[in-house]
């Protein structure tokens, strides 16, 4: 039995949810969150915190992950948001996942290994994030052999050291190529000398006994070097939940099996044109739920991810209307399971290394036009996938392969008039699997006043089968499929944003995407058994407003309301897709005292699981308090996750993948966190 069947579920006969909410329910909810977002009445003077940004400074904050170079918001041919420094320490995030559930149109998803992000209603169960590229300053941090990206703890750094997070949502193929089909999330870490000296932090958890310690430093010394470097460490107990593992007739309290740990570290160096960084993250889970239908509460069963990535690049202005951009990147990934089938003990170990180099040019020698020419290439040096029987290491299985892709992109930021700018982008690439394609992208920005600006917006990406998908073969579990083509998305996309007054700023989004042949698990018609197959088309339309508003005390209102229907080949409605996603974030200084407040609060709609079931829509508040005043140097935060301790439930991977249907998420836990700065 095979524990990476990373599957999306295929739908099978399955018993009722007895958690079923009305549709009447969710509308009255929207109704009231749309109604909150609108509040803009002024709250009596407090004293503002330094470190707030203005209304004025969030929008005029910078985006690189767009296009590759700098650009204002209001720049950018997609809907982008921004999370700063000051939102993560706001409301108290200390996970990628946790931040980013925060943004219009996402929503996460949790089976007790790893955490999923969903955007624009997409978000099969065991995906583990293929469709959406990530990268660390620039640098892809997606694997070579899952494609997957380092969402929740495996992401190999340390919220704390991030400067800001870029999302683009819709297709970045034009400028990145594979993966970058429903978005593009680029973190952008501290500098040196933005720490400027030393930082200690730690912080614990109740009732899952989560503890993590980190060590930073970093400084510009005299020589003009820039240095950080930062180390951390995280455990956990996890919670003790019951489990019903269904048709293996098998139930019980699964007590301290759902462990954590986790080791990060982050090394930077910059002097002049050259910078060189390097992030680590080992993270390992243990597994309650007996993942891959495996032997049910059996102990000592886990997941276990390593990445590795490192980039050295070289960013210089050759002259007043060219710049150039070069860098060469590295990267290692190792995956391990040790899961019981039958009593019997299995590891299935994964390795894969790549390394590559990217130039990149950017003129606007030519008036009225900001041209950039780019070419990427990556060596996929091992994409090795292993079958281990402990007891039997003459039935071991190992299947190796290697590939390589490369990538020609140019674009053409090009202003037609005052108010006027329009974006042409196009990337061919080429691979060892799919051969050659094509993602163009297109966009028109006008912008009438200066407070206005309209969006039309179209673009495609495409999605190469990752070697799981492709060459995984196992003796009676899943058959390989050499034939396997690759996935592409056209999206259209219209967006408004308009600045009502000095602080009050909302924004509308409409959308439309269609997925082509989509990559899923089918029967293979001549073995009989699992196969991944081509699924036909998806689609979906949704629109998605916003709302953000600031008043010159220091508190800060940042609302959204997201309606979206995704609808799979055989007209059913898309696994894990909730029509309906509010989002409701406030902060403030508290009268009289030294402390700020953060309050989250996330609606979620209905959504169906593999069975067709439906999984409850639900209510979900976050409570954050912080005072940086009391001692010198000192900053204590006491967190209420979960604040009214809500039941709440995700929907499953498939039978393929577990024995549940749905997943209890944690009930209300606890965080008191010391930060120290010197």
């Amino acid at each position: 039995m095979n524990p990476d069947t990373r599957t999306p579920g295929c739908a099978v006969p399955g018993r009722p949810h007895r958690h079923t909410r009305p549709q009447a329910a969710a509308a009255r909810h929207a109704t009231w969150l749309v109604a909150l977002a609108l509040l803009h009445t002024p709250v009596p003077s407090i004293a503002a915190e330094l470190t707030e940004l203005s209304l004025e400074q969030l929008m005029a904050v910078t985006v690189v992950g767009a296009s590759k170079y700098e650009q204002k918001q209001s720049e950018v041919a997609a809907a982008v948001t921004v999370i700063t420094r000051d939102e993560i320490r706001a409301f108290g995030w200390r996970t990628i996942d946790e931040a980013l559930a925060s943004l219009p149109g996402t929503h996460h998803t949790y089976d007790r290994q790893y955490a999923y992000l969903g955007v624009r209603g997409f978000a099969l169960p065991g995906d583990y994030v293929t469709r959406v590229l990530f990268t660390l300053n620039g640098n892809r941090l997606n694997d070579n052999v899952y494609d997957g990206a380092p969402y929740g703890n495996t992401l190999p750094i340390d919220l704390s050291l991030v400067e800001r997070i870029e999302f683009i949502p819709g297709p970045g193929g034009a400028v990145y190529g594979q993966n970058a089909m429903f978005g593009v999330v680029n973190i952008v870490t501290r500098s040196g000398a933005g720490v400027d000296g030393g930082e200690l932090s730690g912080y614990w958890q109740w009732p899952q006994a989560g503890r993590k310690a980190r060590a930073t430093w970093g400084k510009r010394l005299d020589n003009d070097i820039d240095v950080l470097v930062s180390a951390s460490v995280f455990r956990s107990r996890g919670e003790d939940l019951f489990f019903d593992f269904g048709d293996a007739d098998v139930s019980g309290r699964a007590r301290n099996m759902d462990g954590e740990s986790k080791k990060d570290f982050y090394f930077r160096v910059a002097r002049g044109p050259w910078t060189f960084d390097l992030a680590d993250g080992d993270r390992r889970k243990d597994d309650p739920t007996a993942v891959y239908r495996s032997d049910p509460l059996a102990r000592g069963q886990y997941q276990q991810d390593h990445l590795t990535n490192a980039q050295l690049q070289y960013e210089d202005t050759l002259s007043d209307t060219l710049s150039l951009t070069a860098r060469a990147f590295a990267g290692r990934y190792r995956y391990d399971s040790k899961l019981q089938f039958d009593g019997a003990a299995y590891a299935y170990p994964v390795a894969g290394d790549w390394h590559g180099a990217e130039l990149r040019l950017v003129s606007s020698a030519v008036d009225a036009h900001k041209l950039m020419l780019g070419l990427e290439y990556q060596r996929n040096v091992r994409m090795d996938q292993h079958i281990n029987a402990v007891a039997d290491p003459a039935s071991d299985v190992a299947i190796r392969r290697e590939g390589w892709r490369a990538g020609l992109y140019i674009q053409d930021e090009w202003r037609l008039g005052d108010t006027l700018t329009s974006t042409l982008g196009l990337r061919i690439d080429r691979n060892d699997i799919t051969g050659t394609k094509l993602s163009p992208r297109a966009g028109l920005i006008w912008q009438p006043s200066a407070g206005t600006t309209l969006k039309a917006l179209y673009g495609r990406a495409h999605r190469a089968p990752n070697s799981w998908e492709r060459d995984y073969a196992e003796a009676d579990v899943q058959a390989a499929n050499p034939a396997l083509r690759g996935e592409s998305i056209d999206t259209l996309e219209l967006v408004a944003d308009h600045q009502l007054t000095r602080d009050f700023q909302v924004r509308a989004s409409v959308y439309r995407w269609e997925l082509d042949d989509l990559i899923g698990l089918g029967t293979d018609p001549a073995s009989g058994l699992p196969q991944y197959q081509q699924m036909g088309k998806v689609t979906a339309k949704g629109v998605e407003l916003s709302a953000l508003h600031n008043w010159s005390q220091g508190a800060r209102l940042r609302a959204s309301l997201a309606v979206q229907s995704a609808t799979m080949a055989d007209g059913q409605t898309a696994e894990n897709s909730p029509h309906v996603l509010g989002k409701l974030l406030f902060s403030s200084p508290i009268p009289a005292t030294e402390m700020r407040l953060g309050y989250a609060l996330h609606y979620d709609g209905e959504r169906r699981n593999y069975a067709g079931d439906t999984v409850a829509s639900y209510w979900r508040s976050d409570l954050h308090l912080i005072a940086d005043r009391w001692a010198r140097g000192l900053e204590v935060s006491f967190s209420v996750l979960n604040l009214f301790d809500r039941r709440y439930e995700h929907p499953s991977g498939g039978p393929g993948l577990n024995w549940q249907p749905v997943f209890e998420q944690d009930g209300r836990s606890v965080r008191l966190a010391l930060d120290y700065r010197f």
